[in-house]
């Protein structure tokens, strides 16, 4: 039987590593990137890998290591992303590029360098965010570049039309991440009465929903959103 193989970006920790342990579970050697502190844990058929995706060298050295290794990929995950929060005046150049760079521009390479090597009837996801649906003043630049994660996984749709290929992107609202873990407490409470469940999804959660992108050949182009009922009133 031949090795399934996937790439997740940001696959060391929060919904990346979910999503990185539900494809081991499925059979998949999973390649992960990630930035930051060192990754240590050692996983059968997982491979950790430290890529700084605001720089396009390392970009592209990653992708020629796993093409190095597989002649194929089932599944690419594009995760990985970054929040600066700033209000609208705040932000300085750098700020936009580098959250436009991780999360837009290095992921639009990805999918074209890799696109040679992806087999009829494979999965390509991405990780966007609500915060791409309703505006928030002190995330403006992340919900712009979440927006386009979300265009742009409804435009590769054509590009893999006729392939068995679906392309989807899971829309999380609030989600206990270590990230959302050190908002404040009146920050959380907030958010809780704006959501009708009243609370922040589990990691969890949000796999399952990739879990169905992955199982339903006939979903394709989906933005869907898992958001507990946020802004329901």
């Amino acid at each position: 039987m031949t090795m399934k193989y996937a790439v997740v970006t940001g696959g060391t920790s929060g919904m990346g590593l979910g999503v990185a342990k539900m494809l081991l579970s499925k059979g998949y050697y999973v390649f992960a990137t990630y930035v930051g502190s060192d990754f240590t844990e050692k996983i059968e058929n997982f491979e950790a890998l430290k890529i700084d995706q605001t720089n396009r060298i390392e970009v592209y050295k990653f992708i020629d290591y796993v093409k190095s290794k597989t002649d194929h990929l089932d599944c690419l995950h594009c995760n990985a992303g970054i929040s600066i929060r700033k209000s609208f005046t705040e932000y300085e150049d750098k700020d936009w590029d580098a959250m436009m760079e991780v999360a837009v521009n290095s992921h639009y390479i990805i999918c074209r360098e890799f696109f040679p090597i992806i087999p009829p009837g494979s999965r390509i996801l991405f990780t966007g965010s609500q915060m791409g649906v309703d505006p928030h003043a002190m995330v403006l630049a992340y919900g712009v570049t979440k927006s386009a994660v979300h265009a742009l996984c409804k435009n590769l749709v054509k590009e893999f039309e006729g392939t068995g290929t679906t392309i989807n992107t899971v829309v999380p609202g609030f989600v206990e991440t270590p990230w959302q873990k050190e908002k404040p407490e009146d920050i959380k409470q907030n958010i809780y009465k704006k959501t009708a469940i009243h609370r922040f999804a589990t990691i969890d959660e949000i796999v399952d929903a990739f879990r169905f992108c992955i199982d339903n050949p006939f979903v394709n182009g989906s933005l869907i959103e898992v958001n507990g009922g946020y802004n329901y009133k």
